[in-house]
């Protein structure tokens, strides 16, 4: 059995994000991190990934929408080697507000996306979406609902119950109903099956097991051209590839998880298991052609009891590289099986449990921690695939935040690329500061699991870097009130070296309390670096965008950059430049918040002296750095 919870001997312990010493420039660009790498026919610029997120911007028709689209160019603007879109469902079933790819009519939006990532990115950063199946879950009814409307009652019921004295057997359903929505729960336990105690306490949930139900057990006919069509589409739509989502709770990965009891030739042992995964993976390729790339995600471990382990995991990954996966990219858990019990109207949701946590490690953990907690998966894969003899990139992902972690984990032969969810979404220029020699700057993720937080009540994710006020000691959301239109200055006594951006964000914060958009109503015409004016916000919201707003402004002051891309041609991807001194202009620029789908005014800083990191191929083009966003 995995590790899982605070671990093995139960007890837990709150790890401290660790400091941690960032590459200069000249010392990144000798970077195994920044280094190019085939991803079968796909080149990418560096060995840094952005894997899918779940953001809950999609309608609930599954079409992309403006905030899908600014989402994802923010990341972009951070320029990631690889960018993969959130799960998208690749059957036209409602799905709630999740991306869909299961028709035509969803690829018009899919290619506005895939536009606004080339355009933010100059071209550099690779797209990916990743595409999967889902099998239907029902919210945890109430009781006298399940009992009286969801419950197929049988024989064994009547009997169950006569045999207690609650019914005679002579009574027809609607008495028997009746008796179970009385019985106690130490009753219900030795009256209803294993299955039916599980839809009443955590709602219905199909599984790859149910051959009783038809299109359940039609899922290997189905599923390889389903899959085939959705890559093809995104083909279509302008995608570099597809990652094959074969991970977590979904369909593909129960078909490899050793919880799979089918016995028609595609459930029972490891060949049966991962019959369907190989089938997909050929319609795929025979869709989409050999210059197309095809991946896939799949669980290093499973964790849950029962369930598949590294083992299986290196069986699954050989075999799928030998049939021609451009990569495997490793995670581990989330699973149904050990989830927590969900409240009366929800669903059940599969990153609560053990399994959940080794999906997401968190500060609060076991003794291991919560950092590179997953490395030793990827290792294992990467090891049996190259034993094999095959040279398939393998992708890592787990509490990763450092470039100390991610270089150590490359050199030492445990992943060919390095995945960070939570740190890009904390900061999701991360990779191009430390690229830059600017990683003092990198806002580091907590690792506390706000965000899966979010996720969980099915809300737009966001980060509690961005909805809080930096360096108050109560975590807890703020809504601040209304303040008349004016200025906040940040003076030069509170920009001294021993003073964080973080307490400068929040003295301002607490100045201009509380606005939804930054809007300047007066323009600041010097260009005298001695103060920093803000405008202040017109109208309130809570403290997610002017925090971090007058965080870019505090880190502006400091010289701390960001980048903006600036093209000479409407084809030339943007070169990096790195500004050594700064200075405020007359006009404020657009900026995007960070991760945040909507958009803010804050202070532009122009560059007076640049120097060349780095350049496009083929391209004249160049890119300020600028304060932090």
């Amino acid at each position: 059995m995995s590790d899982a919870g605070p671990g093995e001997s139960g007890r837990v312990v709150w790890h401290a994000v660790r400091p941690t010493v960032w590459p200069t420039a000249e010392l990144a660009r000798t970077a195994r991190l920044f280094a190019p790498v085939a991803i079968g026919p796909m080149r990418s610029r560096t060995r840094t990934w952005v894997p899918a997120m779940v953001p809950w911007r999609a309608t609930a028709d599954g079409f992309v929408t403006r905030d899908v689209i600014d989402w994802y160019r923010r990341f972009a603007q951070g320029l990631p080697g690889v960018l993969v879109v959130e799960a998208t469902g690749v059957r036209d079933v409602p799905s709630g507000p999740l991306l869909r790819i299961g028709h035509d009519r969803f690829v018009p939006g899919l290619r506005d996306l895939v536009t606004a990532v080339r355009e933010a990115s100059g071209g550099r950063t690779r797209l990916l979406l990743q595409i999967l199946d889902f099998l239907a879950i029902r919210r945890r009814p109430e009781p006298t609902r399940f009992f009286g409307e969801f419950l197929r009652i049988e024989p064994r019921h009547r009997d169950a119950l006569a045999a207690r004295g609650h019914v005679s057997h002579d009574v027809g359903d609607p008495a028997i109903r009746a008796a179970l929505a009385r019985l106690p729960d130490g009753e219900l336990d030795a009256v209803l099956s294993p299955r039916e105690l599980r839809d009443l306490r955590f709602g219905m949930r199909e599984e790859v097991n149910d051959l009783d139900r038809p299109h359940v057990a039609e899922l290997p006919r189905v599923l390889p051209g389903v899959f085939a069509a959705a890559a093809a589409r995104a083909r279509d739509a302008g995608f570099d590839g597809v990652e094959l989502h074969f991970a977590h709770a979904y369909t593909m990965a129960s078909f490899l998880s050793r919880t799979n009891r089918r016995d028609d030739g595609y459930g029972g042992s490891r060949e049966g298991r991962v019959r369907l995964p190989l089938e997909v993976l050929a319609a795929v390729r025979a869709r989409v052609g050999a210059r197309f790339c095809v991946g896939c995600r799949l669980l290093g471990d499973e964790v849950v009891a029962g369930g598949s382990r590294i083992e299986d995991a290196t069986y699954y990954a050989v075999e799928l590289a030998r049939a021609g996966m451009d990569f495997v990219s490793v995670s581990k858990g989330g699973r149904f099986e050990d989830c927590k019990q969900p409240h009366i109207g929800e669903a059940a949701y599969p990153y609560t449990g053990p399994s959940g946590h080794e999906c997401m490690p968190a500060v609060r953990s076991d003794e291991r921690g919560p950092f590179g907690r997953n490395l030793h998966l990827a290792a294992a894969i990467r090891s049996a695939i190259r034993t094999a003899g095959l040279d398939t990139p393998v992708v890592a992902a787990g509490g990763i935040g450092t470039f100390e972690l991610a270089e150590s984990a490359l050199r030492d032969g445990a992943c060919d690329l390095v995945a960070a969810a939570r740190q890009s979404l904390a900061d999701p220029d991360w990779w191009l500061k430390v690229e830059l020699g600017a990683g003092a700057s990198v806002q580091r993720c907590k690792f506390t699991n706000y965000c899966e937080g979010v996720d969980q009540r099915h809300k737009q994710v966001t980060c509690q870097l961005w909805d809080r006020e930096f360096g108050d000691e109560d975590a807890s959301p703020r809504t601040l009130a209304r303040a008349p239109a004016g200025r906040v200055t940040v003076s030069r006594a509170e920009r001294t070296a021993g003073d964080t951006s973080s307490r400068i964000a929040l003295r301002a914060c607490r100045r201009m309390r509380g606005p939804d958009y930054w809007r300047s109503t007066r323009r600041n015409s010097t260009s005298s670096s001695n103060s920093l004016s803000i405008g202040a916000p017109s109208r309130v919201a809570g403290a997610k965008r002017h925090c971090a707003a007058a965080r870019c402004a505090a880190r502006s002051s400091r010289g701390w950059p960001e980048v903006r891309a600036m093209r000479t041609s409407p084809t030339a991807p943007p070169a990096l430049t790195h500004s050594t001194s700064c200075t405020v202009p007359s006009s404020p620029r657009r900026l995007a918040s960070p991760g945040y789908s909507g958009e803010r005014f804050a202070p532009s800083i122009g560059c007076a002296r640049t120097k060349a990191v780095g350049s496009g191929a083929g391209g004249t083009g160049t890119a300020a750095m600028t304060g932090s966003a």
